[in-house]
């Protein structure tokens, strides 16, 4: 079993405030006058999405969400580079904008494989959103449309990112020394 020995703030509930609204702002821009269905995948990106949903606002009042349940790291810290999704969207997404939300794109390898079935499904347009572009264990290259922070190491934990499912609820992001 994986323990955390030590949390190191890395980004603070301001900051993440910031880049919040600066994100919901561009997207607001980019698809106003649009229709436009926001997906969050679980459950990781749950806080995000729903801070993220908000500060779209009613810049785009056509907006509509569903959730994703997929993954490929299980309960470790390593990806299996299997994709497994566990929950799939209700809506139909023929011939609408998909906008993936995540917390963290890390491997690359779920949206490596969740981004081309989207198109494949019939979408109009899929775009991903990520709070944190980590870059150190990139498997896959992926294209980040709006990307919050850029982080090239480290393990992080909060504000939705978990070690075992632990450390979500913290409001800010912080870096976990695990042993």
């Amino acid at each position: 079993m994986t323990v955390v020995k030590k949390l190191t703030p890395l980004y603070t509930k301001e900051q993440i405030q910031q880049k919040v609204s600066e994100l919901g702002a561009r997207i607001a821009s980019d698809y106003k006058g649009q229709e436009l269905i926001c997906v969050c995948v679980l459950k990781g990106a749950v806080f995000f999405f729903t801070d993220l949903v908000r500060a779209i606002g009613e810049g785009c009042p056509d907006l509509i969400i569903d959730f994703l349940r997929a993954s490929s790291y299980g309960d470790g810290t390593t990806t299996s580079s299997v994709v497994k999704i566990t929950k799939d969207v209700d809506v139909d997404v023929r011939g609408r904008n998909v906008l993936f939300i995540e917390d963290v794109i890390d491997s690359g390898v779920t949206m490596s494989k969740l981004i081309p079935m989207f198109r494949e499904r019939g979408a109009k347009s899929v775009r991903l959103c990520a709070l944190i572009d980590k870059r150190e264990r990139r498997e896959v290259p992926i294209d980040i449309d709006y990307a919050g922070f850029v982080l090239d190491r480290g393990f992080i934990v909060g504000y939705g990112l978990d070690l075992a499912e632990k450390y979500r609820q913290l409001p800010a992001i912080y870096e976990a020394v695990v042993d």
